[in-house]
């Protein structure tokens, strides 16, 4: 990967991880800043930014770090990262996950495609791309995906000391879960080992991706009357498929009976049925609804439904539509 030592115009490296809920982002920020200034002597600064604090909802976390001599002076958000790690897949596809991003940054997503394939589908001419199966590596050391990325962050930034942010997984969970500290050790080596990177460098003057600031919704006049529903039932055009963690159900439909407790457990309604003759029969499931809870995998009395690893285009290829027109 590019030396990242040379620090950016504003004197310091900023790197953006960009999640959901529950994969632990804010924590992988937090570490990162910790290691570098209470053992390599760093300043650095971190903060999170997120809305409702549930699994599932859109999480940034921000880390700049600096020479000993440059005071940190700012906590706005990181808005042209020299690195950007993406904690799901699905993320690597919303609009501005790269906004901000230098024409010479690293991007790093956590997916089995590889770094000219992600290259492609992120649209980067220039710059460092990784790839980085992050959630085989959790599922493998049963862990999460955020000390994985956390190696491939510090092999892209080059200034951060491996042992400094080693101490610091082993610090962290060794306060209330020392049982786990080992496997997230191995976690964190395995994402610095196993990260497959591409680089094209950047020609002199290159531009970046714009930086891309979110607007409020509504000013003084325009502000609709406290406590209206501008979208009412708006759960139809809703995507909860980047609530995944990478599991999702698969539903085995020799072996269902139709017992219907899989649709009571259900906090999403994802499952279709229909009318027949003999009743009422399951068809399938709707996942863009389904946000991987597999609540239904321990109601289901057959094992009609069981725990599949998702793969790019599975859930699309396997969806049984909920609403008629809703695609």
């Amino acid at each position: 990967m590019p030396d990242r030592r040379i620090l950016s115009p504003d004197g310091f490296v900023g790197i953006r991880l960009e999640s959901i809920g529950g994969l632990g982002a804010h924590l992988a920020g937090q570490m990162l800043a910790e290691a570098v200034v209470l053992r390599q002597g760093l300043n650095a600064s971190h903060f999170s930014s997120y809305g409702s604090e549930k699994k599932g909802t859109p999480v940034k976390s921000f880390v700049r770090i600096a020479p000993p001599g440059h005071a940190i002076r700012t906590s706005s958000p990181v808005e042209t990262p020299q690195v950007i790690a993406v904690f799901h897949e699905a993320l690597a596809d919303t609009p501005n996950v790269l906004a901000g991003l230098p024409a010479g940054g690293t991007v790093i997503v956590s997916t089995r495609a590889g770094p000219e394939e992600l290259r492609a589908r992120l649209g980067l001419e220039t710059g460092t791309v990784g790839a980085l199966d992050a959630q085989g590596i959790a599922i493998e050391e049963r862990t999460r995906v955020n000390t994985a990325l956390l190696g491939a962050v510090v092999r892209a930034c080059r200034l951060v000391e491996p042992d400094a942010v080693r101490e610091t997984i082993r610090a962290t969970f060794a306060r209330r879960h020392p049982e786990v500290v080992d496997a997230n050790i191995r976690t964190f080596d395995r994402g610095y080992a196993e990260v497959r990177t591409t680089t094209v460098e950047a020609p002199p003057g290159a531009a970046g991706r714009p930086v891309v600031r979110p607007a409020p919704s509504f000013g003084y006049r325009d502000a609709p009357i406290g406590g209206v529903i501008l979208d009412a039932a708006n759960s139809v055009v809703k995507d909860l498929s980047t609530s995944r963690e990478g599991f999702l159900p698969e539903l085995v439909l020799e072996d269902c009976v139709h017992c219907g407790l899989c649709d009571i457990v259900c906090p999403d309604l994802c499952f279709v049925w229909e009318e027949s003759e003999a009743g009422v029969k399951l068809r399938g499931i709707d996942y863009r609804y389904c946000k991987g809870c597999l609540k239904c995998i321990e109601a289901c009395p057959t094992g009609a439904l069981v725990e599949r690893r998702e793969e790019p285009g599975w859930a699309a290829a396997h969806r049984v539509p909920l609403h008629a027109g809703v695609t």
